[in-house]
């Protein structure tokens, strides 16, 4: 339904996801301008971070059109609308995935993928069919990490009534923190991305295997490979986190 309604009017769909690529493409400007005042940042290069951007905001952008509309949830129980879900036969997560759906945040994916592909094409890489196979793995991967924490912040929402912001903080800012390499970072912030909310498993840990650097904690090079595991483990905590969250939920009778 909502896809037949963004694209009622196909100049304004087409113009909006233009925008959309235009306005997610700034913090990409930004880096470059950066750049144009020192040679590396953190000892990476431009191509290896833009490689960083490309990774976090394709994998965030393909979460955040399935998943993005989450933030509304804390509205729908404040006004009651959310019972309305509890009684339909389909279930209440991909109901509250599927509201307000955007098929504009489409720019977003093709912004990030441009980017990734030019930072592919000019990273000074030796390459081999296991590193080939790793970019597909990471991108897909981080989307499944990124849906989680958004599953994960909206069941968060269902206890705290509304936490839409607590929320964006961890999905809107964990991307923004995965487009710089970790060396610009603490170690004590790179370790919670790695051990409590494994975001550095989107691109910061298989992308140092790829580009031949060592990862600043040290981890054992089974890790670089880890991200389809670390993504089933966060699915699976914020499934059960989701389904507490329902079963723990009081209607406001309005």
């Amino acid at each position: 339904m909502w896809v037949r309604s963004g694209m009622t009017y196909r100049a304004s769909f087409v113009f909006t996801v233009f925008g959309n690529l235009l306005m997610t493409g700034l913090d990409f400007v930004g880096i470059l301008l950066m750049f144009t005042q020192v040679d590396s940042l953190g000892g990476w290069s431009l191509p290896e971070i833009a490689m960083l951007y490309g990774l976090s905001v394709t994998s965030f952008g393909i979460a955040d059109m399935l998943l993005g509309s989450m933030d509304v949830l804390g509205a729908r129980m404040r006004d009651g609308s959310f019972d309305v879900l509890l009684v339909r036969p389909v279930p209440v997560l991909a109901q509250v995935g599927a509201d307000r759906f955007a098929l504009r945040r489409l720019g977003r994916v093709a912004q990030g993928a441009v980017v990734l592909g030019w930072a592919l094409s000019s990273v000074d890489v030796e390459w081999t069919a296991v590193k080939v196979l790793l970019v597909p793995v990471m991108v897909l991967s981080g989307a499944a990490i990124f849906s989680a924490v958004f599953v994960a912040g909206a069941a968060f929402q269902i206890f705290a009534q509304d936490a839409a912001e607590v929320q964006n903080a961890f999905t809107y800012g964990g991307t923004t923190l995965l487009q710089y390499p970790p060396t610009v970072f603490g170690k004590d912030l790179v370790r919670g991305a790695t051990f409590m909310l494994p975001l550095a498993f989107v691109n910061w840990v298989p992308a140092a295997h790829i580009l031949d650097r060592p990862y600043p904690i040290g981890l054992p090079g089974w890790a670089s490979f880890a991200s389809p595991l670390v993504a089933v483990g966060c699915c699976a905590l914020a499934g059960l986190a989701w389904r507490t969250g329902l079963r723990s939920y009081r209607s406001t009778g309005s």
